[in-house]
């Protein structure tokens, strides 16, 4: 039987949300097919054994979720992934396969092109209740109803807010709002910029060469008393947080902590954008993008109180609004924007 928290998910009245599952093992698709059907919290639409039979089935139908394995022979997931997104269109995509393990740079691929998460697929024949939990957990997150109220249509404000530093916070589906803003950047905008995204720290290395590729500037994990560099990008390593401490002359070095945050999250956003406030007061931008939960807005609270700029990804574009909803529906954010006006929004005011 499912969790209370999980069963509270389905409403009364509300359509299960429906599900097709792409993978080319016929015994994959048979076992999460039943995993989830048995859920009772989501239908299975169709399985498919390849990517060409999917993207035919979703020019036809409308689904919710989408399973995607990556290696399958013809067309792997990560080739199709672009296309699936652009048919399917408000579907999110969970890559579950043997190739997403930690540490696997075709996870952090696939996050970058637009993949919602991601979850390793035993070998055949040894699929069992502690994935069949982690599946659903992950289709529960994916699927919840946002409940947050909307936010007032905020466009870029009119007024100049220059800063010396930007840091940006991501979780779930984070990384491709945050390669898509960073590739739009102008390599005229040379203030630096420190980046603290939700991954296990085995993804780390390739998520920051990732963003290397992404945004044509220089990208390394943080490191104690590394010192924040124009046009570098720096991102908190997988096990620690990275915190500000002042330099005596207006800029800052960075320390990682492991200290618990308030919101569990190890790295968290919240110390780091405290930190840096602290620091650069009126000259830091918080930007939040996609993720779950709630990290990052005592941070951006931080911030604002410092006479810092926040600037949070809309609800329409992110895959899910929890952590900028959450600073928005505070009222702390400046504007509420897409990654591309985020872009925009950055190189305005990241000259003066």
């Amino acid at each position: 039987m499912p969790p209370p928290s999980s069963l509270a998910r389905v409403m009364p009245g509300r359509a299960l949300p429906r599900v097709v599952i792409i993978d080319d093992s016929a015994v994959a698709r048979a076992a999460m097919s039943r995993i989830i059907v048995d859920s009772a919290r989501y239908s299975v639409t169709a399985t498919c054994a390849s990517a060409s039979q999917a993207l035919t089935l979703l020019k036809q139908t409308s689904v919710d979720l989408i399973l995607l394995d990556i290696e399958m022979p013809h067309t792997s997931g990560l080739a199709a992934l672009p296309e699936l997104l652009r048919i399917a269109r408000d579907a999110k995509v969970l890559i579950v396969s043997g190739s997403a393990g930690e540490g696997a740079a075709h996870a952090v691929e696939a996050l970058a092109l637009g993949a919602a998460d991601t979850l390793v697929k035993p070998i055949a024949g040894t699929i069992g209740a502690h994935f069949g939990d982690a599946l659903l957990a992950r289709l529960d997150a994916l699927s919840s109803p946002d409940l947050s109220p909307p936010p007032v249509a905020r466009a870029a404000p009119r007024p100049a807010y220059p800063f010396d530093v930007v840091a940006i916070g991501a979780s779930t589906g984070g990384i491709h709002a945050l390669t898509s803003v960073l590739r739009a950047v102008p390599a005229t905008m040379q203030r630096p910029i420190v980046v603290t995204q939700h991954l296990p720290s085995s993804f780390s290395a390739f998520f920051a060469a990732q963003i290397t590729a992404a945004s044509g500037r220089p990208c390394a994990l943080a490191e104690d008393r590394m010192r924040l560099l124009p046009g570098h990008i720096v991102v908190a390593p997988g096990d620690a947080h990275v915190v500000a401490v002042p330099l005596g002359d207006g800029t800052a070095a960075l320390r990682l902590s492991r200290e618990a945050a308030s919101t569990g999250n190890l790295p968290a956003v919240d110390p780091m954008f405290a930190t840096l406030a602290a620091v650069y007061r009126e000259r830091l931008l918080a930007v939040v993008l996609s993720g779950m939960g709630r990290d990052g807005l005592e941070g951006a609270r931080a911030a604002r109180a410092a006479g810092g700029t926040v600037v949070v990804q809309d609800r329409e574009s992110s895959v899910v609004w929890g952590m900028p909803g959450s600073v928005a529906g505070a009222g702390l954010a400046h504007a509420v924007l897409t990654p591309a006006q985020i872009a925009g929004f950055i190189a305005a005011n990241g000259r003066a």
